[in-house]
């Protein structure tokens, strides 16, 4: 598409100062480890709260929805809960405390925290880091494909090129270009850069999401929106069956792409995703860039509140970019989706929808935003693994005396090394709506059972969560290979259960080790669950010892949490689709929600640091202790 030279300007505008940042504070980041990949425990809670809302408002992922919301309308308010989305309900309320208590540097020094040394704490050692670079090489995959069709759609120059016998779509030179740039910044600046820019990042794409959604309002009616849907597409609620037909509308073939994606049955993909989601948000955070966010936080508490604050700003600037972008797409593109085919591409809605309704110079701002939002979460990823290929492998295996030059200058080469094989995958992802299914269906299905017994069950050892990661990992590869014409979501109960097949043999295979330090983690940590045997030998020895018990308190917290973020997912949908009465009863429970939450966890979370103090013992070995009072 054509586009102004104001446009222009200001895309080279946050290119170039973006690369300025992240040069200027690669000084802090160059100290140490703790320093490239923490921040050194010294960045604020809403800093980092700021960061980790930037980081998962990516392209692809908002182009993805985008796409979900046109084609199933409110319903596409539950489609996200394939993650599933709540997960952060479950770390603000109190994953996020646990977790940073351990005051580790990475999921895999965690997991040497959880089960102490030997054999089998080795073993779940080394899968949890394989487990984190194969996932973060897919994620770089599925922003590789976003970016890339998102670039080519948008801005006005062709980069089809041939390379030898190979030639180089406009898409994939797009793309290339973009994470190489981003990956330049985030080498050299390691944390430090990764919050700066993102948080810049944040404030451009919140303005955005404005500009937007005033376009949007201020172009459509509710009677042309009425006229592009088919009946259903405005009801949140649902019955076992999808029931919406696009049939007598312009866009008949919408119904081929509900069939594709396989959401017919939309009652067995809700339970489907409900038994996923409990399990998998109890599981907590997988090893990356969230991850990271909160073992960066100063204190238990400001990693709760940095993950609260990541829903609180984020989910009603970005619906309501996302609903404004659907119904412009609904009114006004129909004719043109309809020229393409039964083959029509859903994920170019977002670019077409720019292209045509978006004026100069707001259109240059839109487009950086959409490119802080890549490169916000684009780096993120490039900066948690290599944590993990540096600290838990080199570091701990190979060279544990070395300099700390040396190890940053190795995490810069592993974060490169990262970026090639994540392209190389990207350049053969078929789409989107592939990728996301694949990983959040399968392959963190293979990551559900082991990081959910690991918090909650006391004779869960080491051998069980290598076994455990294992079998799901090779089940989830199975199904990419073996089975793709499979709905990843509708065979998650079977990698799951070989997973959790593999958590049991392992466990009861051997004695369980390290009983010591398994006590010790349980007394840092301070986790509700399946404790008996252990809690009491705990008691016995520190009769001042306090158990945790919180589990029907954060129980309700997490149900109030679900029903308070997704009031914020459907409120902007409403406000744009004029639907009044159901805009006013979803802003009365958000208001609700927010007060239980206020007065049931926010208010409490004190004492998060208070009990923190009280019963950190010394720190295990490798791992760094750096939590203040209070």
């Amino acid at each position: 598409m054509p586009l102004h030279l104001l446009d222009i300007s200001i895309i080279l505008a946050y290119i170039v100062g973006i690369l300025f940042l992240g040069f200027y504070i690669s000084k802090k980041a160059s100290k140490d480890l703790q320093s490239y990949f923490l921040g050194g425990n010294k960045l604020p809670w809403y800093y980092l709260g700021l960061s980790n809302a930037s980081g998962m408002f990516d392209i692809s992922g908002t182009m993805w929805t985008v796409s979900i919301l046109f084609i199933y309308g409110l319903k596409s308010a539950w489609i996200p809960w394939l993650w599933p989305v709540w997960n952060q309900v479950f770390i603000f309320v109190f994953l996020a405390i646990w977790l940073r208590r351990s005051n580790a540097m990475t999921g895999a020094q965690w997991i040497t925290f959880r089960f102490g040394e030997g054999q089998g704490a080795r073993l779940a050692h080394i899968i949890i880091v394989v487990f984190a670079v194969v996932s973060v090489i897919g994620f770089i995959a599925y922003f590789f494909e976003g970016i890339g069709k998102y670039c080519a759609a948008i801005l006005p120059w062709d980069l089809g090129m041939a390379i030898g016998p190979w030639y180089l779509t406009s898409e994939r030179s797009y793309a290339l270009i973009i994470c190489l740039l981003t990956t330049l910044y985030t080498v050299k600046g390691g944390m430090y850069s990764v919050v700066a820019t993102e948080v810049l990042q944040f404030l451009i794409m919140t303005i955005s999401c404005f500009v937007v959604g005033y376009i949007a309002y201020t172009s459509v009616t509710a009677e042309q929106i009425s006229a592009a849907v088919p009946p259903g597409w405005k009801d949140l609620f649902f019955g076992w069956e999808l029931n919406l037909d696009w049939t007598n509308t312009a866009l008949p073939a919408v119904n081929d792409k509900i069939a594709e994606d396989g959401f017919g049955m939309f009652g067995l993909l809700f339970m489907m995703m409900l038994f996923k989601g409990v399990f998998a948000s109890i599981a907590g955070p997988v090893p990356s860039y969230d991850m990271q966010r909160v073992l960066s936080a100063r204190t238990p508490s400001e990693a709760a509140k940095m993950s609260f604050t990541t829903i609180w700003v984020m989910y009603i600037p970005r619906y309501l970019m996302v609903a404004g972008f659907a119904v412009l797409a609904l009114v006004y593109l129909s004719p043109v989706l309809e020229e393409m085919g039964p083959g029509i591409d859903f994920e170019k809605i977002l670019p077409l929808a720019i292209s045509r309704f978006v004026p100069p110079g707001f259109q240059g701002l839109l487009l950086a935003g959409f490119l802080a939002a890549f490169m916000g979460t684009f780096s993120a990823f490039v900066n948690a693994a290599p944590a993990y290929v540096v600290n838990d492998i080199y570091k701990k295996y190979i060279n544990p005396h070395a300099s700390d030059k040396k190890y940053v200058r190795l995490s810069i080469l592993s974060s490169v090394m990262l970026v090639v094989v994540g392209i190389i995958f990207g350049f053969n992802a078929a789409s989107l709506n592939r990728l996301t299914l694949w990983i959040t269906a399968a392959l963190y299905g293979g990551y559900v059972s082991a990081n959910m017994l690991k918090w909650v069950w006391w004779r869960f050892s080491g051998y069980g969560y290598f076994w455990g990661m294992l079998l799901g990992l090779l089940a989830s590869t199975v199904k990419l290979f073996v089975f793709p014409e499979i709905v990843d979501i509708y065979i998650f109960p079977v990698i799951f259960g070989f997973s959790l097949l593999g958590c049991l043999i392992g466990t009861y295979s051997k004695p369980l080790e390290n009983r010591e330090a398994i006590k010790e983690y349980y007394k840092k940590t301070r986790p509700w669950g399946f404790w008996g045997p252990i809690k009491r030998e705990v008691m016995a020895e520190d009769p001042a010892f306090q158990p945790n018990t919180h589990l029907r308190r954060d129980s309700l917290n997490i149900l109030a949490g679900i029903v308070w973020q997704l009031s914020q997912v459907v409120i902007p949908i409403y406000f744009m689709i004029r639907e009044n009465d159901q805009l006013l009863t979803w802003v009365l429970v958000l208001i609700l929600t927010s007060w239980w939450l206020k007065k049931n966890w926010w208010d409490h979370l004190h004492e998060a640091d208070e009990e923190t103090v009280k019963s950190s013992p010394a720190p295990a070995a490798g791992i760094v202790r750096n939590v203040p009072a209070g």
